[in-house]
């Protein structure tokens, strides 16, 4: 018994130094944003990514997040965890999940389905994910923020940057301008 404690205190001693260790990392500043939302329906035939790029181009979003998103699916394709290239499902799906961040800067969504036996699968939101009946998404945006992609070096990964949205330049008044061009005359 002597040894099981023994062994115990040793495993939780370096559980603990390790998790120490890890703390040492310098921690990501976290920026503060009021958030204002959308709510949007996609129809049968769409393709969910290529619409939710499509929006945040229209929208000029710089940074935004899937607050909520149901819907079905007839064709799922999937980026599996550690794959290079897609998986293609076909048949009829559920979304029990669509979470990430959209920027016109690079968007970032990882979705989960399940068929009708309950099997779930998720993985990297690519295009060809149509939709079957509907699509009801709320997303939320983040107007004092800008998200960027960027290399990081740790994981070689182009990964989410954070920055504060630089104020819009004011537009030059266009009724200034008849003076200017009366007192140059």
């Amino acid at each position: 018994m002597k040894r099981i404690a023994c062994f115990l205190l040793f495993l939780g001693l370096s559980v603990s130094a390790a998790f120490a260790q890890q703390s040492t990392m310098p921690a990501v500043p976290a920026l503060a944003s009021p958030m204002r939302s959308y709510a949007l329906r996609l129809r049968p035939g769409q393709d969910l990514r290529q619409q939710l790029t499509a929006f945040t181009q229209e929208h000029q979003l710089k940074a935004a997040a899937i607050v909520t998103c149901v819907g079905s699916l007839t064709t799922t394709t999937l980026r599996l965890a550690n794959q290079s290239g897609p998986t293609v499902y076909k048949g009829h799906f559920e979304i029990v999940s669509l979470v990430g961040t959209l920027s016109v800067n690079g968007s970032h969504l990882h979705l989960a389905v399940s068929d009708s036996t309950g099997r779930t699968v998720g993985g990297h939101l690519l295009d060809g994910n149509i939709v079957y009946t509907t699509a009801e998404l709320v997303i939320g945006v983040l107007e004092e923020l800008d998200f960027r992609r960027e290399p990081d070096p740790v994981s070689t990964y182009n990964e989410l940057s954070i920055y504060p949205l630089a104020p819009a330049k004011p537009k030059k008044s266009r009724a200034a301008e008849p003076e200017k061009r009366a007192g140059k005359q």
